[in-house]
């Protein structure tokens, strides 16, 4: 499992032209899913997220968590996280868990986050064309992978 975090002052996401999404605040995580997870990395991936101390005190140090801050969380699903590109030019997606497979982990992943309290929680649609937009803070942009 991969979680590809940057901490935003705004993100959202369209679909079809239309806003699907959207935090003022918080963090942005692109999530994307190999062969080899399952739902026993899920609570990890959660607690880590949510406590992760990426916001900055009075002397710029990374000190607080989004639950700390009352922040907000967009989670986009991206199997392209798994992408290899070690051969030709084409990146190839073999590493990435099946679609049907992944979905059911993303959802429940959000699952697991809307228990946690957070000031807002916002998602992605799976398998769709999204344009995702965004304005990193910092930049301040994490890869976690369980």
């Amino acid at each position: 499992m991969k979680l590809l975090i940057q901490r935003v002052i705004k993100a959202s996401v369209d679909v079809d032209q239309q806003r699907v999404a959207q935090i003022d605040h918080g963090l942005l995580v692109l999530v994307g899913f190999g062969h080899d997870d399952g739902p026993e990395k899920l609570p990890k991936a959660v607690d880590k997220l949510v406590n992760l101390r990426i916001f900055a005190d009075q002397k710029g140090r990374f000190q607080y968590s989004v639950l700390d801050q009352g922040k907000s969380v967009l989670l986009v699903p991206q199997f392209t996280l798994y992408a290899s590109t070690s051969s030709g030019r084409r990146p190839d997606f073999i590493n990435a868990m099946p679609p049907t497979e992944a979905e059911q982990l993303f959802n429940q992943f959000c699952g697991l986050l809307q228990q946690c309290q957070l000031q807002k929680l916002e998602k992605g649609v799976f398998g769709a064309d999204m344009k995702v937009s965004l304005i990193n803070d910092g930049p301040v942009t994490l890869m976690i992978e369980l």
